[in-house]
């Protein structure tokens, strides 16, 4: 894949990826059981790409509006630290990462599909969203994967990062090699 020289330079920045949940990790489709319980269809290729992002020294965050015990053990079972539910206000939330972090919004990637993220995606130093978000939402972000939110968007976030900062053929050799 071919990125734009801007696109190469913001990438080479980023430190922290913050992603929307619902929509961006998810297809955005709630399910709820007769007994009143949520169920959430998680991507497995972006559960990779998140693990190979955070092995190669960029921190990943979740941040949504919704609370949900999926978020946090799928969270759990990714080592994803820092996540926080129940948050409309993005910005916000982002900011305050950062703060804690000790990160200045340019080293910041977010990635989100609707309304409640347009700040972020706009105030951090890569706005992404998904194929599928809305195109008001889209018209603002810097790149859009050509994967829908819940299908591998995240994972194809988390390649392009990786490859705009050079990692990517050491993160790919390992499986070459079979000791992946």
């Amino acid at each position: 894949m071919t990125y734009s020289d801007d696109w190469r330079d913001k990438a080479r920045r980023i430190r922290l990826l913050a992603l929307d949940v619902d929509g961006v990790l998810t297809d955005g489709t709630l399910h709820f059981q007769s007994d009143g319980q949520e169920t959430k269809s998680f991507n497995i290729l972006d559960g990779l790409g998140i693990k190979l992002l955070q092995q190669n020294g960029v921190a990943v965050a979740l941040i949504t509006g919704r609370e949900s015990p999926m978020v946090s053990r799928r969270a759990e079972a990714l080592g994803i630290a820092h996540v926080a539910q129940g948050r409309e206000d993005k910005l916000v939330a982002l900011t305050a990462l950062c703060a804690q972090l000790g990160l200045p919004l340019n080293a910041v990637a977010y990635c989100g599909d609707d309304l409640p993220d347009l700040a972020a995606i706009r105030a951090a130093g890569l706005g992404l969203s998904v194929n599928n978000a809305p195109d008001y939402v889209r018209a603002h972000a810097d790149w859009v994967p050509s994967r829908s939110g819940g299908q591998g968007a995240v994972r194809e976030i988390c390649d392009a990062l990786l490859s705009c900062q050079g990692r990517w053929d050491a993160c790919l050799a390992p499986y070459l090699d079979g000791q992946g």
